[in-house]
Parts: C-alpha cells; structure tokens; sequence
C-alpha cells in the first residue's frame, strides 16, 4: 500500500492542539512537510520544532485567526509562494451550542466566515500549485452531524452541512486534475471541544459533569469517546496516494454512533 508522503507538502489548520495537532504528526511520519496554521504563535512554533523529521522535512508555521480572511489570503500567498501545497487540512473550532431558530445572524456569519470563507480562501491559493503536480488532497474535518444533526447546535449544524456541500461540489470539479476532496466526520472525540460541549450541558442540567459523559459514552456502541489520533489516521489515509480513488465522501470515525446508512 502507497502511504509515503514524501515530497508532499501539507497545511493543517487548527494544528495547535487536538484532532489538528494529531494530524500534523500523522503526517510528518509518513514523510510530509507540514506547515501549522492556527491562532497561537509560541504553540505552534513548539509544534513545528517537536514533529517528526526523520525524511529531512522542514516544518513551518503560520499564526493566523481563520476569521480574519485578509490575514488568511495573505499567509496563505506567502505560503505558497515558496513552493506548492498538496495537502490542506481544513479543521477549525465549532461555533457555541444553541438552539438554531434562537441564534442571531451575526453568529451565523461568524461560523460561515471561520469555516467556508475561510476554506474557499485557501483552495483557491492551493489550488495552482495542485493542479500543476497533478497531485491534491483536501480533507475536511467537519462533523456527523451533516449525516444526523445533533440537537443543541443549530449553528455548527448549518455551516457544517454547507462545508460538506462545498466539499461534494468541489470533488466533482476538481477530480480530473488529480484532486481529491473528502469529508471526515469525528463523532465524541476527546478534545478541548468535547470538554466545552460536556460542561456547557452539565451547567444547564445541574447534573455532575462525569455522570453526562458516562452517559455520552454510552450511547456510542463502542462504548467509550474517540481518541484525536484515531481521527488523524483517517485524515491523514486520505491524504496518500493509496487513496487516489476515494473522493466525494463523509466518513464518520464515530465509534458507530451514526445510525444514517449513506
């Protein structure tokens, strides 16, 4: 199997702490230069230092609010203007819980511009490069809820369906020139996200915090939350050539708790 991603190089967003992070290392073993993209510069530049390198990669950072499109496009250019990308990883925070018919509009276009603005921003600065090496890969890390909302997060529900029907469409134009374009879909996975969703549901309760997260745990067939680096396995498959042929998909790594068959 083709997992080598030597001579590849990839941008991760969100890399500085959890499912992004995973990733960034996932892909550093199999041989990527990783550039990291997130908000905080001194955990980023430790990041970049500590991955591995052992294929003589040269990893770099990028410190860059994904809600700021200007300083995005304009990190994004710089970036590409050493060399071509073939990998971008888009992954960001989800917007607050809340009912959907009670969220104000700002918060929508908040949420749109930090997910689909902000991906659209750096396709098209990828994008070049990809289609003269006729070789990309784009993975978006998004949520189950574009197979099944999830109640108490009508807006993360919104914008996380309109990023899957970005992607669908993207894959249907990008294919012929050696593009793909996938959906991974991490169900409760432990991470700083997690721990927000967990507390913020055991304030409105009054229930204590372990005995919502038992319950949580439970409700996934596999009986326990995901791991980051379980998530960043199934990013970072899709992000080799062994996966050439896998486009236009949402694959959930959700420990069976989606019940939706397609």
């Amino acid at each position: 199997m083709h997992l080598s991603l030597e001579g590849r190089h990839a941008l991760v967003c969100g890399a500085s702490q959890g499912i992004g992070r995973a990733t960034a290392v996932e892909l550093a073993q199999l041989g990527a230069r990783v550039s990291l993209l997130a908000r905080s510069a001194d955990t980023l530049e430790a990041l970049a230092q500590s991955l591995p390198c052992q294929h003589g990669q040269q990893h770099d950072w990028r410190a860059v609010d994904m809600a700021d499109t200007a300083a995005l496009a304009e990190a994004a250019t710089a970036l590409v203007s050493a060399g071509p990308v073939h990998i971008l990883v888009n992954n960001t925070g989800g917007p607050p819980g809340g009912s959907a018919h009670q969220a104000d509009r700002a918060a929508y276009e908040a949420a749109f511009r930090q997910h689909v603005l902000a991906a659209q921003t750096l396709l098209q600065a990828v994008l070049p490069g990809m289609r003269a090496e006729g070789y990309g890969r784009l993975v978006n890390v998004i949520s189950t809820s574009v197979k099944e909302p999830i109640p108490g997060l009508g807006v993360s529900n919104t914008i996380r369906a309109a990023m899957a029907g970005w992607a669908k469409t993207l894959a249907g134009e990008l294919a012929a020139d050696g593009i793909t374009v996938n959906n991974v879909l991490p169900g409760y996975t432990r991470t700083a996200r997690l721990d927000g969703l967990l507390a913020a549901k055991a304030a409105a309760s009054g229930r204590p915090l372990e005995e919502i997260a038992d319950e949580l745990a439970a409700s996934v067939p596999a009986r326990r939350f995901g791991e980051a680096s379980e998530v960043a396995a199934m990013v970072a498959f899709l992000c080799t050539p062994a996966a050439a042929y896998i486009n236009g998909t949402s694959i959930p790594v959700d420990g069976g708790r989606t019940r939706a068959l397609n």
